[in-house]
């Protein structure tokens, strides 16, 4: 039987590692980030069914990740962990997209309860929905479960990298992304290499593209891309 997967995002290292083995303990598949880079990334690459979240993060807050989820995974449930216990604190967590909200400090009997409380309601599951899921780009449909771009009867296979890209752009359609935020995104790094492979891999974007006109990847000069679609 796989086990369950769960991606838990916590910035204190000791109370992380107490967590996580105390889930694998109890046969969990758990994957742990130590601050809010590269979650997305995560979520595409290991599947989680569930994600647990604490809310004060490096980088990038658990409020505003789990929105972000919730934008291109509705059906990924979501537990934000918090010292925070004021009303209008709660009533966040659930407005950005959360399906429960635990305060610290927590026993794990209580995160093991709720978590197996909500993949019971969570159904049908997250696998099934992501695995049927397509976007449309103007004249392509792009796959982002099999890694694939579809013009008409033509099929492109995509690197994960480049997958991760197009999932980028397709959340920000018409819209700018700073091109500080893609590194940080896709590689957990905004070094000038992996500046450099960026250039390499929006090129190869490019040219997947170029049968529709309609849409286009705009460097934005110090800044980043806009992404067109018209």
């Amino acid at each position: 039987m796989n086990k369950i997967k769960i991606l838990y995002v916590e910035d204190e290292p000791y109370l992380g590692k107490i967590v996580k083995e105390s889930l694998e303990s109890r046969d969990f598949n758990v994957k742990m980030l130590l601050d809010g880079r590269g979650v997305r990334a995560a979520v595409e690459s290991f599947e989680p069914q569930i994600c647990v979240l604490d809310v004060m993060l490096p980088y990038k807050d658990g409020f505003t990740i789990g929105s972000e989820l919730r934008q291109t995974y509705p059906q990924l449930p979501i537990i934000y962990l918090t010292a925070k216990n004021q009303q209008k604190d709660i009533l966040k967590g659930f407005e950005s997209g959360g399906n429960d909200y635990i305060k610290k400090p927590f026993s794990m009997e209580e995160l093991i309860v709720r978590i197996n409380n909500i993949l019971h309601l969570a159904k049908p599951n997250f696998e099934a929905k992501k695995q049927s899921r397509s976007i449309e780009l103007g004249q392509y449909i792009f796959y982002p479960k099999k890694f694939e771009l579809h013009f008409g009867d033509q099929i492109k296979k995509l690197s994960n990298r480049e997958a991760q890209l197009f999932h980028i752009f397709c959340n920000n359609k018409n819209t700018s992304v700073k091109r500080k935020d893609i590194l940080l995104e896709v590689w957990d790094d905004d070094s000038i290499y992996n500046s450099r492979n960026l250039d390499v891999y929006i090129t190869k974007l490019r040219v997947y593209l170029k049968k529709d006109p309609s849409l286009k990847i705009i460097t934005l000069k110090g800044v980043g891309y806009h992404f067109v679609v018209e």
